[in-house]
């Protein structure tokens, strides 16, 4: 295991659209059922297939690396990358250097929104009915799943983009 860390373990084709995700996450972070104030998303693409995205705690996260305040940082043990709401400027810049789109921006707070894990205990894995979202150990396999899947959504986002 690298450090003890865990990780959220996203399996596309056990996914059932139901947005579970969303609401468990919208409520445990904004008190309201409200996708939009979701920090996981579910993409919805032609013939059923669905994809739950959600920060993926890069070990070299380009939203820390945008961030020219020191606002996002990444926890050196849990490797989860935090938001410091008090030095944000609400420039945006994380949100645009993200390569997968999953920093939001909460035009309220005038700061980014994304995963925080929920600290260690996410709501959307305790909800998905499915066990879609899982939150496993980041051992080599694991981390190599998700490396994969990464990988994948990148080139996906890259052909989008031609």
């Amino acid at each position: 295991m690298e450090n003890g860390r865990k990780l959220l373990m996203i399996t596309p084709e056990k996914c059932i659209s139901c947005g579970t995700c969303e609401l468990a996450c919208s409520l445990a972070h904004e008190g309201e059922f409200r996708p939009s104030k979701s920090r996981i998303t579910v993409y919805r693409f032609e013939m059923g297939v669905t994809i739950p995205m959600t920060c993926f705690q890069c070990d070299s996260p380009a939203c820390v690396a945008a961030c020219k305040t020191g606002a996002l940082v990444k926890d050196t043990e849990s490797g989860i990358v935090n938001i410091n709401s008090e030095r944000c400027i609400g420039c945006r810049m994380c949100e645009m250097a993200c390569p997968f789109g999953n920093i939001a921006y909460n035009a309220v707070t005038k700061t980014p929104m994304k995963c925080d894990l929920c600290g260690g205990d996410p709501e959307c894995v305790k909800y998905c009915p499915t066990h879609a979202i899982e939150y496993v150990p980041a051992d080599a396999a694991a981390t190599r799943k998700k490396y994969d899947f990464s990988a994948k959504m990148a080139a996906a986002i890259g052909e989008g983009n031609r």
